[in-house]
Parts: C-alpha cells; sequence; structure tokens
C-alpha cells in the first residue's frame, strides 16, 4: 500500500540552489529503483526557506529497501552536504489551519 510522506529539508547557508536541484532528481531516482508511485512529488518552500516535499513511496517494503539500496544511499549522501532533515511541525507555516507556501514544481 502507497505511503504518503512529508519532508522538510533545510539547506545550509549557500546550498539552497544545490538542494533544489538535488530536489530536481530526487523521484526520478527513486522510480528507476522501483521504490516510489506513479503520483509525482509536490515541491514547496517556506519563507524561511526550507524546502517541504510530498511525495509517495510504493510501500513499506519500499521504504526499508531504500536503507540498503546504494543509488538511494548515495542520493542521501549528497542531501546530507547541503541541508538537515527537519520535522514538518517546526515549519512556521505548518501551525496555521491552512499551510501556505511557495511551489517550485
Amino acid at each position: 500500500m502507497e505511503r504518503i510522506v512529508i519532508v522538510a529539508y533545510k539547506p545550509f547557508p549557500g546550498k539552497e540552489a544545490a538542494l533544489i536541484a538535488l530536489m530536481e532528481a530526487h523521484w526520478e531516482i527513486l522510480n528507476r529503483e522501483n521504490l516510489v508511485s506513479s503520483r509525482k512529488p509536490t515541491i514547496m518552500q517556506a519563507k524561511n526557506g526550507t524546502v517541504i516535499e510530498v511525495f509517495g513511496w510504493k510501500s513499506n517494503d519500499a521504504i526499508a529497501s531504500a536503507h540498503t539500496n546504494p543509488a538511494v544511499q548515495k542520493m542521501w549522501d549528497d542531501y546530507a552536504q547541503v541541508c538537515e532533515y527537519v520535522p514538518i511541525g517546526n515549519v512556521d507555516e505548518s501551525t496555521r489551519l491552512f499551510s501556505e507556501f511557495t511551489p517550485l514544481n
């Protein structure tokens, strides 16, 4: 069963463009590895620069297998160079009844 996730990435200073470039390839890499659903991601940005992504993993098994997949591990290493993962609840907009963000895709 598909699992929808919301992920927040806070770029390191001066790394916003590099993060956005990684985001453009993120779903394609996961798709090549047969880990995501056909649902295209929604990518948006909070006022403080945090980039938020909503996408669908194929299943819990797909999520688990990502942790041993070499292509995914490489991608996650690339992300670690440009951002930190933050809980969506730490993004100010998430506390509002209608959370508004700037679309990036």
